[in-house]
Formats: structure tokens, C-alpha cells, sequence
């Protein structure tokens, strides 16, 4: 057995404890194993394995790895987790299936524009900056309604809210916060959780957790 898919047991084993100590019999999660930096041949052992969602960062990294393995594993649904540059949007509508990071008005026309184009179809998930950081991407939690009403007039396919808690916090403070926001506009899906904390988003609903670092080990700059 791989290294990678040894680690994924164990990280689902923990996860169906936990969810048996919350007593939330119906609830299943899923895992998006982050693969960004990695390559084709650390991802293999998890594809044969049977594991369908995958996450990565940046969309050349994903176009230089993802078409050859998707045509092999036509089961794969591809994540596109980093900021999404509005000049990459083209390419990224053409290998993702999901996007974690819509985080303006901008993006969300452009993303509408090349999908109804290509006639393609792509889930969405609005990113919450919930710590008001700089550095990080999303919108203002008190713009999240309008932003929503904004992306159904595009007819973007919405499915949920996605955020990164702030370092060096306490990451339920911002997973509740989000599964408050969630439930504001009654969405089926939150992306929060990484490898420090799924656990702890586990308490608050998360519906994708995050995790690479815990299946794929430190990643290689």
C-alpha cells in the first residue's frame, strides 16, 4: 500500500469517529485531496484506489497533470482551490469542475461568460474573507447576499460558501461563522477544513474538507 493512500484511510477513520461522537449518523463529507506541487506519479496510488476529488492551487499546474489522468480516471472531479485570475478563466473552465475561490463580481461575469460559451458545467463556491484580511482573497461577509443574488442573474451554478480561517486563531470561531452565512442563503455546501483543523470543521457541517499535507505529506517548492 502507498504512502498516500495509508494516510487517507487513517484521516477517514478519524473522520467517522468523529462524526460517531457528534452522533450525525447521515453525514459524509468529502476529502479533497490537495495535490498542487505534486506530481502525476504521488497522485496514481489514490486514483487506483478509488479517490475522486482532487484539489489544486494554480490552473497550469492542473493543465500540465490533469487531462491525461482525468481521460484515464473519468470519474475525477478536479477542484480549483487558489485565487482564480480573470485571464486564466478560459483554462480553467476547460479542466475544473468546481471552483472554491469566486471572490468578486468580476470573476463571476468572466466565469459566467466562458461557461455559457462552452456550454460547460461548473459547480461554484463563494469565498467568505471572514478575518477581513489583506492578504487573503473573498468578499466582505456583509456583501455575501447580494453577491449571491448577483451570480444567480449570471446563472452560475452556486452550491456553497468557502473560507480560510485567519493564523494563529481559533478556526471554530470563523467555521461557525460561515455555517451561519451558509445557512443565511440556505446553500447545500461548505469548503472549510484543512489538515490542521478538519476535525474541527467537522463540528460545523463542513461538506468538503480540504487536506493535503495530511495525505500527500510536505510538500517539494
Amino acid at each position: 500500500m502507498h504512502y498516500t493512500e495509508s494516510n487517507l484511510i487513517k484521516i477517514k477513520s478519524k473522520i467517522k469517529n468523529k462524526i460517531n461522537l457528534l452522533s450525525l449518523d447521515s453525514y459524509d463529507p468529502k476529502i479533497i485531496a490537495v495535490s498542487k506541487t505534486f506530481k502525476a506519479e504521488d497522485i496514481l496510488p489514490l486514483l487506483d484506489y478509488g479517490h475522486n476529488d482532487f484539489g489544486e492551487n494554480k490552473v497550469q499546474e492542473a493543465l500540465s497533470k490533469w487531462p491525461k489522468l482525468k481521460e484515464k480516471f473519468n470519474n475525477v472531479k478536479l477542484h480549483m482551490l487558489g485565487k482564480l485570475q480573470t485571464n486564466k478563466v478560459k483554462f480553467a473552465v476547460d479542466i475544473f469542475d468546481y471552483i472554491h475561490s469566486l471572490d468578486s463580481l468580476k470573476l463571476a461575469n468572466k466565469l459566467a461568460t466562458e461557461i455559457h460559451k462552452k456550454n460547460k458545467k461548473i459547480k461554484m463556491f463563494i469565498q467568505i474573507n471572514l478575518g477581513g484580511e489583506e492578504q487573503k482573497s473573498g468578499i466582505e461577509p456583509s456583501d455575501l447576499e447580494m453577491f449571491y443574488k448577483n451570480c444567480l442573474s449570471l446563472k452560475l451554478d452556486i452550491v456553497g460558501t468557502m473560507c480560510i480561517p485567519p493564523d494563529n486563531q481559533d478556526p471554530r470561531l470563523f467555521f461557525k461563522e460561515l455555517l451561519n452565512l451558509n445557512n443565511k442563503i440556505k446553500l447545500p455546501e461548505i469548503s472549510m477544513g484543512m489538515t490542521n483543523d478538519y476535525l474541527d470543521a467537522l463540528e460545523y457541517k463542513s461538506t468538503y474538507l480540504r487536506i493535503g499535507t495530511g495525505i500527500f505529506g510536505k510538500r517539494v517548492i
